[in-house]
């Protein structure tokens, strides 16, 4: 086997080679760190040539400059690599969505401008899932996936404290989250956890649960900065900051350090010690919730969660037993964690939910006993390192209750501190996670065969430096004089433009219409919904694109799966092809398309149903639509994607018009099924209807502006 390349991507946070900002804000976290720290691992290991992390540029006068740099060095194999994806300016990963056909465009531009093909292509979240999955079809490369944390299980989690769904989807769009993690679970070869309850409480929510593609392996721990405390103080300024906060700082500190974030359930942390007196008296609380100059610069989510924290400590009256520091460095971690294992202290953590739980760790290793959620990663930690007492984050009593057992007991305090002290050496070192990561690589690698070689009689479009493609049926035909300009136009511009027609119709329907409306004979058609690429005027089929789409891609069993679903019968022979099932759809009578796809999702089909007009329904492979055979194309034939405009008026054409095409939405739009699109970048709603929309779209854009072709024949 070759030497691997490794291409990780983690699209949101603030990532950086050097002293990470933890705490910046609630996308800065263990996350950020885990990517970092496995991309150093990685690049350690002799049989590993190269390490991209692939995130998202970011340009803001308000952080550091480094986050917009193209690449940063972490070492002679390790390279940040930070591209494009939305406006320049930091925003929070729940507001990336909409960038993200973008993004992954760009990361498509980076790995084939500089002739990089990745081994494996290793996600982490759903946004880089989102991401991942379509780099990975188009590229056919083997994608791993990492949640981290899932939507479904942060839904629940979110509900049961209190936020109402319509707060919790304004907040997280957690709809298009939870679509994103399905897609991913569906598309990917291997996912990666950090613990088995992950497994268990996590994926099983998800109608892609396919546990025999999950395995659990625990991140890796830099034990180099955590230690126990030895004789000489720990003389930090951010020490001295939590001291001037505390009556008496000889006291033992129960100490919580996350971001300021609602799921980190500080509330009932100071619900706990506000309604023991007990614990008041035996111990202080230190809050370690990121870094801030002013509350009110911060984004809405941390004013809200600090505004409650300062409302519960004043509540309680908790002035002098409690301490919040405004700013700590990064190195000064470790030493916090060192001061408050002198003084006999707990570490805590009351979160809703903790996918794994990195400072349990840094904890541990520090000699700290720990307190903390019975979710997640913490089960596994305290399970291995028999180090505290795990507890329900909803209740403040039994948090009480597990912390006083610690703070009142020395026995109990040193058997625990010494068991975190050895098992956290044992289970949590970073080259036996990279060991097994890179044994289930490789075997995953070995699985994947080459594609095909492509042969075809190229035309002068080799030389076109733009292109022009177009549904048929809700976007050119409608309006005679419009498409009569329309194909005029084409035909005055053909020496630098590719015109391609995508549609739903098959070869043989595309091409009658074609004649019967006499629309200009398109250099490429995109035909059965992407399942086919035909290249004129020979009319060949590109071959290594069907082998491509081949993959996952069982349709027998696709069949099976609904042939009892009522409201759904078969189309003629005629619409169907080797890799389209297509069915009419009755909307009295047949299931959502929700329903249908939670359906074959539940039976391993990994496929895409699309609702492509009022009454068809179409099934095809999951590497196949419209916008990811246009997009194939425009990689083989070396247009840029964004010299290419896109038209469309149905829902089918959804990822055709998104992304980095100039994407155009003629104004008969099917039943507005693309009208959420409207404040997309480089998306045109036109006035106009059909072939004008089209027309109006070409004149804004100015896209005819110059030929720069040569001149050759066609």
């Amino acid at each position: 086997m070759n030497k691997l390349y490794i291409a990780l991507i983690s699209v949101h946070g603030l990532i950086r080679g050097h002293n990470l900002e933890l705490g910046h804000d609630s996308d800065t976290g263990g996350q950020t760190l885990y990517v970092v720290e496995l991309a150093k691992a990685l690049g350690k290991r002799p049989e590993v040539e190269r390490v991209d992390l692939i995130t998202r540029s970011i340009k803001d006068e308000r952080i550091d400059a480094v986050y917009g740099e193209k690449r940063e060095k972490i070492t002679d194999k390790v390279w940040i690599i930070r591209i494009a994806g939305g406006p320049d300016e930091y925003i929070p990963k729940e507001q990336l969505w909409d960038h993200l056909d973008s993004f992954a465009d760009n990361v498509i531009n980076y790995l084939r401008n500089d002739h990089l093909n990745p081994s494996v292509i290793h996600a982490h979240y759903a946004d880089a899932g989102y991401v991942g999955v379509r780099v990975a079809n188009l590229m056919g490369r083997p994608l791993v996936f990492t949640g981290h944390s899932l939507g479904r299980d942060k839904r629940k989690r979110l509900l049961a404290s209190g936020l109402r769904s319509k707060e919790i989807e304004e907040q997280y769009n957690i709809t298009r989250r939870i679509e994103a993690e399905e897609e991913t679970l569906g598309a990917t070869e291997l996912v990666i956890t950090s613990t088995n309850n992950e497994i268990q409480s996590q994926y099983s929510l998800y109608d892609h649960y396919q546990p025999e593609l999950m395995r659990v392996n625990p991140p890796g721990f830099d034990l180099s900065r955590f230690h126990p405390p030895g004789d000489e103080p720990e003389n930090l300024p951010v020490i001295s900051d939590i001291n001037r906060f505390l009556r008496d700082p000889e006291k033992p500190i129960i100490l919580a350090i996350c971001r300021p974030d609602e799921r980190k359930n500080i509330q009932v942390l100071l619900d706990a010690i506000g309604q023991s007196k007990q614990l008041r008296q035996q111990a202080n609380l230190v809050l370690v919730i990121g870094n801030r100059e002013k509350i009110e610069d911060l984004e809405p989510v941390s004013q809200r969660v600090l505004t409650n924290i300062l409302l519960k400590i004043d509540r309680y009256n908790l002035y002098g037993v409690v301490a919040y520091p405004k700013t700590h460095q990064p190195y000064e971690v470790a030493g916090i964690y060192r001061y408050v294992s002198k003084g006999g202290g707990v570490f805590v953590n009351p979160a809703l939910t903790e996918p794994f739980g990195l400072t349990l760790l840094e904890a541990s290793a520090s000699g700290l006993p720990l307190v903390a959620t019975q979710d997640g990663g913490p089960q596994d930690i305290i399970s291995n390192c028999k180090n505290g007492y795990l507890v329900d984050p909803l209740d403040p009593q039994a948090i009480a209750e597990s912390l006083l057992k610690l703070l009142t007991s020395k026995e109990e305090w040193l058997k625990r501190s010494k068991n975190g002290l050895t098992n956290v050496h044992k289970h949590y070192l970073w080259d036996s996670h990279v060991e097994r990561y890179l044994a289930e690589v490789k075997t995953l690698i070995k699985q994947v065969k080459p594609s095909p070689q492509r042969v075809l009689n190229r035309r002068p479009m080799l030389h076109h430096d733009r292109a022009i493609f177009s549904d048929v049926d809700h976007s050119l035909l409608g309006d005679h004089d419009a498409l009569k300009t329309f194909n005029n136009l084409i035909n005055q511009n053909r020496r630098c433009t590719t015109f391609g027609i995508a549609t739903a119709r098959s070869l043989k329907s595309a091409l009658t219409v074609i004649r019967k409306h006499e629309i200009p004979m398109p250099d490429v058609l995109i035909t059965s919904l992407g399942t086919d690429i035909i290249y004129v005027p020979q009319l060949v089929s590109d071959t290594a694109w069907r082998w491509h789409i081949n993959h996952l891609w069982t349709p027998m069993e696709v069949q099976r799966v609904i042939s009892d679903m009522p409201g759904l019968t078969m189309q003629g022979e005629s619409e169907q092809g080797r890799f389209k099932i297509s069915y009419e759809y009755d909307f009295e009578t047949a299931p959502t398309l929700s329903e249908i796809n939670s359906l074959l999702h539940q039976n391993d089909q990994t496929v895409n149903v699309i609702l492509s007009s009022n009454n068809v329904l179409d099934i095809v492979p999951i590497r196949a639509s419209k916008g990811q055979a246009l997009r194939y194309f425009a990689d083989q034939w070396e247009i840029p994607l964004q010299n290419i405009m896109a038209a469309g008026g149905s829902g089918a054409d959804e990822d055709m018009i998104t992304g980095n095409t100039i994407g155009v939405v003629v104004a008969n739009r099917f039943h507005e099924e693309l009208s959420k699109l409207v404040d997309r970048d480089r998306i045109f709603f036109a006035q106009s209807t059909h072939a004008a929309g089209i027309l109006e779209a070409i004149e804004h854009f100015n896209f005819f502006n110059s030929c720069l072709a040569p001149d050759l024949p066609l």
